[in-house]
């Protein structure tokens, strides 16, 4: 299988969540991590926070690219060249998803 790593992180505005963190290896490596605090009731004021993160760690033909308003950064665009690129793209996705709704899941519980 694949080893899953558990990290802390710090966000640009303070915020310490928990994140998960994994390799999704072919021909190339990605190195993708998420976490969130889950649902917290309401927008940014009341602390919930969302993070992910893809990373090459080798060989992956991969171009990111933001885009902005007059605003600032208004999102982010990702190319990538090539088959395996396509695969561990969408494992790394999957994992960011299952992380995702497994910490989400938390607060009902």
């Amino acid at each position: 299988m694949y080893e899953i790593k558990e990290n802390r992180r710090e966000l640009f505005d303070g915020t310490e969540i928990t994140t998960y963190t994994r390799d999704v290896v072919s021909a190339n490596i990605l190195q993708v991590e998420a976490g969130t605090t889950g649902y917290k009731g309401g927008d940014t004021g009341h602390d919930g926070r969302t993070y992910f993160r893809i990373s090459d760690e080798a060989s992956t033909d991969i171009h990111v690219r933001p885009f902005m308003d007059r605003f600032g950064c208004n999102g982010f665009e990702v190319t990538l060249g090539g088959d395996c690129e396509l695969e561990t793209m969408i494992r790394a996705l999957k994992f960011i998803t299952k992380v995702l709704e497994e910490e989400s899941e938390e607060v009902y519980d």
